[in-house]
């Protein structure tokens, strides 16, 4: 599997899970390592989704307009939305939960063939996602 991580998180947090998924097959790379930091959200959105076997992982509320939220219906990307309880923490804890939730993470992308889902900040149990209407 193929993760994309966007703008709003850390490339360094990219290449970490990078780093400790490459055994597993699995590729972790930063918006900017693929795309200009411009690009709009609907275009590489369309872009990944054209290639296939890529999930998104985003803070971003992505599908907060009507072009992102049709191309994220169109293409039915898996995505990973960070709950916005993610954004009281600072890198270091951010890192610690992402580690936490990230086998968790590959193993639901790997089981749906669509959907958008939010990670919460605590994990408990299995870890659950929320799935998001778009």
């Amino acid at each position: 599997m193929k993760f994309l991580f966007d703008n709003n998180l850390s490339p360094h947090l990219a290449s970490a899970l990078h780093a400790l998924s490459a055994p597993e097959g699995h590729c972790v790379v930063h918006l900017r390592n693929k795309f200009p930091a411009n690009t709009p959200d609907h275009e590489w959105i369309e872009a990944l989704a054209s290639e296939g076997g890529w999930a998104i992982i985003t803070q971003d509320r992505i599908g907060k307009n009507d072009l992102e939220r049709k191309a994220l219906r169109q293409t039915g990307i898996v995505t990973f939305m960070l709950k916005s309880a993610w954004s009281n923490h600072g890198f270091w804890s951010k890192a610690h939960n992402l580690v936490k939730w990230w086998p968790r993470i590959i193993d639901h992308a790997g089981g749906v063939t669509n959907g958008v889902f939010l990670v919460g900040w605590r994990m408990s149990g299995k870890g659950k996602f929320e799935t998001v209407n778009v």
